[in-house]
């Protein structure tokens, strides 16, 4: 008799349990799952959780508050149908200052928004999530969830967070955007396009002409200089680009690239054994830096 090596069962075992997962209808939302789902949920996501990262703010006079919210979950949503994980609930307490004049946006203070973040990834933790991917919705977290992800190697932890960052749409097969180059940031064409297909209902595409998306270049200085009023002087009305100019075949092909992008990720970071490893060698070493081979 030929023997199999246990490696093979073990691989065999793990398929099974995840046919077997998928086959009872888990849930990917932590919030619809039961208490003894949740933690079928957890094993079959490998302890991959993701956390989709929205904010509340004006989107022009045309776009929910909530379009970066609903828009990032819509994205996830799809994604963890392709490659299974956990999706954290609604999150929108982020880096949203530029917009504390427009009606409806929540500004956090910067101590909130940290100490709020790192307590959930901790508490996911804390229930296995041991693979966290923060996937970011909202292009005023872009320089936060950086600098939290670093912040992450102040102290040990037995956990990794990951940073997903803007999908990156522009791909062989994109429809062509109609608005004006360098000027479609903020509830113009392309998240318009989005929610056609995320949340068509709540699109009101006859009102998106009603303020001006344009650029009003308010300030003159080198490209090198960056100062916090920046987006203001540029878009005072909060809104950069051309809603109107939207189309749902756009929406549909930019949601399903920035589907796929998030299922790949969530993917690569299953087979991640490398990450937390290499963070508990750092932590080790960190602890002793005279001994640190120099």
């Amino acid at each position: 008799m030929v023997r199999k090596p246990i490696f093979a069962f073990a691989v065999i075992a793990l398929y099974v349990s995840s046919v077997a997962a998928q086959q009872q209808g888990l849930s990917p939302k932590w919030e619809e799952l039961t208490a003894p789902d949740f933690v079928k949920a957890i094993h079959q996501a490998q302890n991959v959780c993701v956390l989709p990262f929205g904010i509340l703010e004006k989107h022009g006079p045309h776009l929910p508050i909530g379009t970066d919210l609903l828009d990032v979950r819509y994205a996830v949503t799809n994604a963890v149908q392709q490659e299974y994980a956990v999706v954290f609930p609604e999150y929108y307490f982020g880096q949203i200052f530029e917009a504390q004049q427009e009606p409806g946006t929540v500004a956090y203070s910067l101590g909130t928004q940290l100490t709020l973040l790192q307590e959930t990834v901790k508490e996911m933790a804390r229930n296995g999530c041991k693979k966290i991917v923060i996937v970011n919705g909202h292009g005023g977290n872009n320089s936060l969830l950086p600098l939290f992800a670093q912040a992450q190697l102040a102290t040990p932890r037995d956990y990794v967070v990951y940073v997903f960052g803007l999908p990156h749409l522009d791909v062989p097969g994109r429809p062509a955007l109609k608005s004006p180059p360098g000027n479609d940031m903020h509830a113009g064409e392309t998240e318009t396009a989005h929610m056609m297909v995320a949340r068509p209902d709540l699109v009101h595409i006859d009102r998106a002409d009603s303020q001006s998306g344009a650029d009003q270049h308010r300030l003159n200085l080198p490209g090198s200089v960056y100062t916090g009023i920046w987006w203001y002087a540029r878009f005072p009305e909060h809104y950069s680009g051309v809603g109107s100019a939207a189309t749902r075949d756009l929406g549909e092909f930019d949601q399903k690239t920035w589907s796929r992008e998030i299922a790949e990720a969530i993917k690569a970071i299953k087979a991640d054994d490398e990450s937390l490893k290499l963070q508990n060698e750092y932590f080790e070493k960190s602890q002793h830096p005279l001994d640190t081979k120099q």
